[in-house]
C-alpha cells in the first residue's frame, strides 16, 4: 500500500516473514527507496525499538537516514541492537521543509534573484527558524535560530547579511538534527531477532570423545570417555577456540553396525558409527555407557564453560535399528513393501545402520519427543546444536522447534548441516538457523573464493555461514594433495573470509590420506573406528600446525573487522595464485587487508592494485601498515608488490590505519 510519500525496497527483509538475523551491538545497515512527487525534498529516519518477552515494546530510538550516494532516491541509517531478544524496525519518510528552503534559496541567490523577488521564501525561512527556536527543547538554540529568523526578515541589511546566519553551520547542523517534519509517511514494521554475539563469531573444534582414550601398553586404542574428553579441553582452548563441538554420545546400536572404513560387516571391538544412535542402553536421550554417564557429562560442560568454550552437541534425528523408538513407535519410520524398515540411501551410498525418521507420520508425537530430547540437552549445559542433514526433514518442523526451543531458551542456536542446493540452504537459514554449513570446502580458485565472500556478505540479514575447513566427512583433494602449506592456506582463508570457522581434530596434524583415490573419505575414519593422536608430539618434532591456528584466533579475537560478515571488499592482482581482499568493522573503523596465496607448492609474486576509496583513504595517500603474521611494517600506497614463499608463510594479514566509525 503506498503511503503519502514513497517508501519502496526497505531492507533487511526475509521474503518468508521471518525476523532478519543480527546480534548484540552488530551494525545492521537499515536501507530504503524513497521518494515524492515534485522538487521538494524528503528525507527519512529509522524507528528501532526493542520488545519484551511478552513482546512489549519499549522505548523506541529513531536514527536519521541519510542519501546512499548522489542523486540517489536511496537512504541509509546504521543502527545496532544492543539487547538479545526480538526487536522491530520501521522507516519513516517525511518531507523537509528546511531542506527544500536552504536548496532553492541558494541557487536563487545565485541566479541573481533580489530580495523583492525573494521576500516569500525570506519569511518561509524565518518561520522555519521560528518553528524550531521556539519548541520547549530547544532554549539553548532559542537566541540562535530566532536571530538568524529575525536577521532574514530585517529589510535594512543587504540580501546575503540577512541570509547568512540561516546558513552558519551551527544553525544547519540544529535544523538537520532537529527537524521540522512534514507528510509523516510510515512504512511497513519489518522484525530483527537478535542473538548473542557466539551466533556470528567464533572458532569451532570437532573432536570425537571416544579417541581421546590414548593408547595401552601394546599401542592398541583405549576407548576414551568424557572424563579423559576433559582433559583435551585444555589444548582447544589454548588454541583459542571458542565452541567445542561434539558428534552424538549416545549409544551406538550394534544391528547392522559398521565396521572400519564403513565395512558393512563390524570386528568384535569395532565401535560403529555414532550416528548410526540408539541400542538396548538408550536413545537420543541418553549416554554411551563407555563414556560415562550425565554426571560426566556435566562436568565436561563445567570445565567447558570455566574456559570460555560453548559445548556444541549433534542433533542427529534418525535411529539405528535397535533404537527404542523402533519398537516404541514402528509409525514413525517407513515400512517398505516387504514390511522392512527403509535404511537411509544416498545413492551409491547405502546407511543400513540408519533408519530415518518419516515426519509425516504422527508428526504430533515425533515433534514432541524431539523437543524433549532437544530441552533435555539443554538443562545439562548444551548451548548449540550442531544439526545433522536438516535438509532431509521439513521446514515447518525446524521452524516449530527452533522457534520453541528460543522462546524458552534464547541462548540456544543452531548450526544447519546443509550441503545441499542454494534454495534449502538459505531456506534453512531462514526458518531460523543461526548458522549455516556452506560450500567453501570446494572453494578453491580466486574468482570462487571472491564469488562465495560476496554472496554471504549480501545474505548476512538471513544466512550466517560457519566455515570449516574439513570435516569427518570431508577431505577435500587440495588437503590430499598440498601438503602442510596447503593446511595453512585453508585455514588462513577459512578465519579471515568468515567470522565463523571451524577445524575438525586432525587437521592440525596435516591428516591428508584419502581411503582411496578420488574419494573425499578418510582412510581409518573416525566415524568408524576410535583414532588416538598425539598432539604433544607432533607439536613437539614441529609437525604440528597448532601455533598457526593459535596465532590466527588470536588475530581474530585482537581486529573487530575479522568478527563480522558485513563488509567485505576484493582488492585486484595481477596474478590468479594471489588473493587480496579487505574487511571493515562499521563500529569501530578497525580494518584489516588480507592476502593470501593460493598455491601450496610454489613462491608466487605479484602487484597489488588497492581500491583506496574503499579503504577510506585518498589515491596518492601512503598509509603505515604492520603485518600482523610476521609483526613486519610497510609503507603501502594504491600500488604493491608482493612475494610469498609457502614454505615461509603463506599470507600477510595487515593492519590497516582505523577508519571512521559509521555509527
Amino acid at each position: 500500500m503506498t503511503g503519502r510519500l514513497g517508501i519502496d525496497d526497505v531492507t533487511p527483509y526475509v521474503e518468508t516473514g521471518d525476523p532478519s538475523k543480527a546480534v548484540v551491538d552488530e551494525v545492521v545497515p537499515i536501507r530504503a527507496t524513497v521518494w515524492r512527487e515534485g522538487h521538494d525534498a524528503v528525507a527519512a529516519n529509522v524507528v528501532l525499538t526493542p520488545l519484551g518477552p511478552d513482546g512489549e515494546p519499549g522505548e523506541s530510538r529513531y536514527v536519521r537516514m541519510r542519501p546512499e550516494g548522489t542523486g540517489t532516491d536511496r537512504f541509509v541509517a546504521f543502527v545496532a541492537p544492543d539487547t538479545e531478544g526480538r526487536w522491530t524496525f520501521r522507516v519513516d519518510a517525511w518531507s523537509d521543509p528546511w531542506a527544500t528552503w536552504r536548496s532553492g534559496i541558494e541557487k536563487k541567490i545565485e541566479a541573481g534573484q533580489g530580495p523583492d523577488e525573494l521576500a516569500n521564501d525570506l519569511e518561509v525561512g524565518a518561520r522555519l527558524l521560528s518553528r524550531v527556536g521556539r519548541r520547549p527543547a530547544e532554549q539553548d538554540t532559542r537566541d540562535l535560530l530566532l536571530g538568524a529568523a529575525n536577521a532574514l526578515r530585517d529589510t535594512a541589511l543587504p540580501l546575503r547579511a540577512r541570509v547568512a546566519p540561516a546558513l552558519f553551520e551551527a544553525v544547519v547542523t540544529i535544523m538537520t538534527e532537529r527537524p521540522v517534519r512534514e507528510l509523516i509517511t510510515h512504512g511497513p514494521q519489518r522484525e530483527i531477532h537478535v542473538d548473542r554475539r557466539r551466533a556470528l563469531f567464533g572458532s569451532w573444534y570437532e573432536f570425537f570423545p571416544r579417541s581421546t582414550g590414548g593408547r595401552d601398553e601394546t599401542g592398541r586404542p583405549v576407548h576414551g570417555t568424557l572424563a579423559t574428553s576433559s582433559k583435551e579441553l585444555d589444548r582447544v582452548a589454548r588454541m583459542g577456540f571458542d565452541v567445542v563441538y561434539l558428534p552424538p554420545i549416545h549409544p551406538v546400536g550394534t544391528v547392522h553396525r559398521k565396521g572400519r572404513n564403513n565395512s558393512v560387516h563390524a570386528e568384535p571391538g569395532d565401535v560403529g558409527s555414532p550416528w548410526a544412535i540408539g541400542s538396548a542402553a538408550g536413545g537420543h536421550d541418553a549416554i554411551d555407557p563407555e563414556l560415562g554417564d550425565f554426571a560426566d557429562f556435566d562436568a565436561f560442560v563445567a570445565r567447558a564453560n570455566e574456559l570460555g568454550l560453548d559445548v556444541a552437541l549433534d542433533l542427529a534425528l534418525q535411529c539405528a535399528p535397535d533404537h527404542p523408538w523402533v519398537t516404541e513407535h514402528p509409525e514413525w519410520f517407513t515400512v517398505r513393501p516387504d514390511g522392512t524398515i527403509a535404511y537411509a540411501e544416498n545413492p551409491p551410498k547405502r546407511y543400513q545402520d540408519i533408519y530415518p525418521l518419516n515426519f509425516d507420520r504422527d508428526p504430533d508425537g515425533i515433534y514432541a519427543e524431539c523437543l524433549r530430547v532437544a530441552l533435555k540437552w539443554v538443562e545439562h549445559g548444551v548451548t548449540i546444536f550442531r544439526v545433522d542433514n536438516p535438509h532431509t526433514k521439513p521446514p515447518n518442523f525446524w521452524h516449530w522447534l527452533i522457534w520453541e526451543i528460543k522462546r524458552r531458551h534464547p541462548e540456544v542456536l543452531f548450526l544447519a548441516e546443509a550441503f545441499t542446493r542454494p534454495a534449502r540452504l538459505f531456506g534453512l537459514a531462514r526458518l531460523g538457523f543461526s548458522q549455516s554449513y556452506t560450500y567453501f570446502t570446494w572453494r578453491t580458485e580466486k574468482e570462487e573464493l571472491a564469488d562465495f565472500a560476496t554472496m554471504h556478505a549480501e545474505h548476512a540479514d538471513e544466512c550466517r555461514p560457519n566455515v570449516f575447513t574439513n570435516t569427518p566427512d570431508i577431505l577435500h583433494e587440495s588437503l590430499q594433495t598440498g601438503g602442510p602449506a596447503m593446511f595453512a592456506i585453508r585455514a588462513t582463508l577459512a578465519a579471515t573470509m568468515s567470522p565463523t570457522w571451524g577445524v575438525y581434530s586432525g587437521f592440525e596434524l596435516y591428516e591428508g590420506t584419502p581411503v582411496k583415490p578420488g574419494s573425499e573419505e578418510y582412510l581409518d575414519s573416525e566415524k568408524y573406528e576410535l583414532r588416538p593422536r598425539d598432539f604433544s608430539a607432533a607439536l613437539n618434532q614441529g609437525r604440528s600446525l597448532e601455533p598457526y591456528i593459535t596465532q590466527l584466533n588470536e588475530i581474530r579475537r585482537a581486529h573487530p573487522s575479522l568478527q563480522q560478515l558485513r563488509e567485505v571488499h576484493f582488492h585486484e592482482v595481477d596474478n590468479d595464485d594471489l588473493i587480496a581482499y579487505s574487511r571493515l568493522d562499521p563500529a569501530t573503523g578497525d580494518q584489516v587487508l588480507i592476502v593470501c596465496t593460493l598455491d601450496p607448492h610454489a613462491p608466487q609474486e605479484g602487484t597489488i592494485k588497492l581500491d583506496m576509496p574503499a579503504l577510506g583513504l585518498d589515491y596518492a595517500d601512503v598509509i603505515d601498515v604492520v603485518d600482523e603474521v610476521t609483526d613486519t611494517p610497510y609503507r603501502w600506497g594504491e600500488y604493491n608488490f608482493v612475494r610469498l614463499v609457502p614454505a615461509q608463510h603463506v599470507a600477510h594479514i595487515l593492519r590497516l590505519p582505523a577508519r571512521t566509525p559509521l555509527i
